[in-house]
């Protein structure tokens, strides 16, 4: 095993690789095409705030547990869209405002910064 230090999208994380020993290959094998890379979740998925649209801000730092409400919603003031965990604790995030949910800048699983956008109300 060897251990990585690498950086994706500015989060570090710490890797261990084990080198797997190829077996001899039959001579009829056909050669395999190197895998893509994933983009990703959020890349795709991002939602712009337009003029007239209120985004819904992290408070904290923390983790995204489970997203509650879904894209083309009609949310309520108050109502919750998604569940963000933080010090152990499970945050309910609510609508700031009545409207349409345009859609989630996060995934759930994934770590945010206080103040990033995770999801947008038109």
């Amino acid at each position: 095993m060897k251990k990585f230090n690498i950086k994706v999208n500015g989060t570090a994380y710490e890797v261990e690789v084990e080198e797997v020993k190829a077996a001899a290959a039959p001579k009829a094998a056909a050669p395999v095409a190197p895998a893509k890379p994933a983009a990703p979740a959020t890349a795709s998925a991002q939602t712009a705030v337009a003029a007239g649209d209120t985004p819904v801000n992290a408070p904290m730092p923390g983790k995204i547990v489970k997203l509650v409400a879904t894209a083309g919603q009609a949310v309520k003031k108050g109502e919750v869209l998604l569940i963000l965990e933080a010090m152990k604790m499970q945050n309910e995030i609510s609508a700031p405002i009545a409207g349409t949910l345009k859609g989630f800048n996060v995934a759930a699983g994934q770590n945010v910064k206080p103040g990033e956008v995770l999801a947008v109300i038109g």
